[in-house]
């Protein structure tokens, strides 16, 4: 502060040397005192360019009639009549007059004696000629002052000319009947006003009163005691950014408070939300997760929306908490804006100013519904819903199940993308249901006799079989019986000498040694096969041996 009033001295100071100086240079131009002199002439002769008027000199002074005559094109004067003029220059030592320069002079004669430099005298003025010294501005009544080129505060001159300024007068001279006049002087004491203003306006951080001027896209521009300041658009509202053209309009009247002055910018910062009781210390203590909220949908993004709770304070609602369908594509196909609806609060951060809610949690939940009308091992109807790589989705009451690519059919080939497409109405079987992770398994080819079971109508345990090795584990050996129909040699079961000769896509004979149509598995065996053919091969014998010993006791009998 001591160095802005050492500032303040200084250029007072200057201007106080400048003023003397322009003081200076008016006298020296006024030193001619037939020049410029007001002067009482009388009228001798009128003609058509020119009246000529006597005003003491050797002889008349010539004045253009141009300046005496009226819109209509009469002269307004008479040969007698006195008429102020003053001398203008000079020609051929004969008088140039000029009556319109004398009038100005009668002007600021009558000003100079009504006002003086002390008043608070801000004057609206335009620019109508320029000299080496500076600018002659006039007012609206068209009284000339002098406007000093470093009083302009301006670097380039040529671009004042015909423009509308405020001065201020900063020296009147009566004697030389002249008016000095400052722009520079005026646009220090605002700045220095504004200064005084802003430093009030932050020192003391109080709520004030502003005069919205502009609205812009980023903001508000506010007038405040003569300050412009910038409410951004996210000091408007406690909710977040906001479109202050929705909200406000020009000229209205609102509460601010100075938040920041940027002084090599000279930029002051507003608030309005600043200016106004914090929500969130509101509900502070009176709002945690699990409360139910009514609040308005005040806006929907492809990603959610936010919600209004009514007093400043926005929530918001992610799209996957909009419902239990997780295949939700667009949030306005469950909600609308300006929509009242309840939710649940499943975070709330007063110091952040962060709360998250939920609609679908005060929904009733899609998996409860279905427990209560679904079981494992009931056949439903469902739409698919998604392909994927590895199975499809199912909705059924309200869920999505899923039916897996080897619980879809009996061949193994086939996979659901093979098979179906989506929004295909299906006939399936729940096959497993699991409340911890909310998952239904489906199955399609349960709904029909497996291969197995079909091969089982045909063969019975002990049958001796012939198939193709599709693969050789170190367990045992899988056997392709018929196409869908595969069956197990266990390492156990195989003989030691056909174990090492094995392989893929040999055909191999064996015994069955049983079938479970429930569970859909067949076992072989080739040790069995070597026990049933042995004990053929004993039949056979036997038999013969019979038929030997009856000949022979026949033979005895003869």
């Amino acid at each position: 502060m001591v160095n802005e009033a050492n500032e303040t001295v200084q250029t007072e100071g200057a201007n106080e040397q400048e003023e003397m100086d322009f003081a200076a240079m008016l006298e020296e131009s006024f030193k001619d005192t037939e020049k410029d002199a007001l002067i009482d002439g009388v009228v001798v002769e009128i003609k058509d360019d020119f009246v000529l008027v006597d005003v003491g000199k050797k002889s008349e002074g010539r004045l253009y009639a141009s300046e005496v005559t009226d819109k209509d094109g009469n002269v307004t004067c008479k040969i007698g009549d006195t008429i102020a003029v003053v001398i203008s220059g000079f020609r051929n030592e004969r008088p140039i007059v000029s009556h319109k320069k004398a009038l100005k002079k009668v002007k600021v004669k009558e000003f100079i004696k009504t006002h003086s430099v002390d008043e608070e005298n801000i004057l609206d003025v335009k620019v109508v000629n320029k000299n080496r010294g500076g600018f002659i501005v006039e007012n609206e009544d068209g009284i000339e002052f002098f406007l000093p080129r470093s009083q302009a505060a301006v670097k380039d001159m040529n671009t004042m000319l015909g423009k509308t300024i405020k001065v201020k007068i900063i020296k009147i001279d009566g004697e030389n009947e002249s008016i000095i006049v400052s722009r520079k002087k005026l646009l220090d004491d605002d700045r220095k006003k504004k200064r005084e203003i802003v430093q009030t306006l932050i020192e003391k951080d109080e709520v004030v009163e502003g005069v919205i001027k502009k609205i812009t896209t980023y903001g508000m521009f506010v007038d405040v005691g003569g300050v412009d300041g910038l409410v951004h658009y996210s000091e408007i509202s406690y909710k977040g950014p906001v479109n202050p053209n929705s909200l406000y309009s020009e000229g209205e009247v609102v509460p601010v408070k100075a938040i920041k002055y940027d002084k090599e910018k000279r930029h002051l910062s507003l608030s309005i939300k600043a200016a106004m009781p914090d929500p969130w210390d509101e509900i502070k203590g009176e709002l945690e997760a699990g409360d139910t909220i009514q609040v308005t949908v005040s806006n929907i993004e492809p990603y959610g929306a936010f919600v209004d709770l009514g007093n400043d304070i926005e929530g918001f609602l992610h799209i996957s908490e909009i419902s239990w369908d997780k295949n939700i594509k667009n949030p306005k196909d469950y909600i609308k804006e300006n929509e009242e609806i309840n939710v649940e609060v499943i975070e709330i951060n007063s110091q952040d100013r962060r709360l998250r809610v939920s609609l679908k949690s005060v929904l009733p939940k899609p998996f409860d519904e279905f427990l209560k009308n679904y079981h494992v091992g009931d056949v439903a109807t469902g739409k698919i819903t998604t392909i994927t790589n590895f199975g499809a989705f199912v909705r059924i009451g309200g869920i999505e199940g899923l039916l897996h690519n080897e619980d879809a059919s009996w061949d193994r080939n086939n996979k659901c993308k093979d098979l179906f497409k989506n929004d295909d109405e299906i006939e399936v079987k729940i096959v497993k249901i699991d409340d911890l992770n909310e998952k239904v398994s489906l199955s399609k080819k349960d709904l029909e006799d497996s291969p197995i079971q079909k091969y089982a109508k045909t063969h019975a345990n002990g049958d001796i079989v012939i198939g193709k090795i599709r693969d050789i584990k170190d367990f045992g050996v899988f056997v392709e019986l018929e196409k869908n129909v595969d069956a197990l040699i266990r390492k156990e079961d195989l003989n030691q000498q056909s174990e090492d000769e094995l392989k893929v896509g040999d055909e191999i004979e064996a015994a069955i040694a049983f079938i479970d149509d429930k569970k859909n598995r067949i076992r072989l065996s080739i040790k069995r096969l070597s026990k049933l053919k042995e004990r053929e091969a004993l039949k056979e014998i036997n038999k013969e041996d019979k038929m030997t010993l009856g000949d022979i006791l026949k033979d005895q009998l003869k």
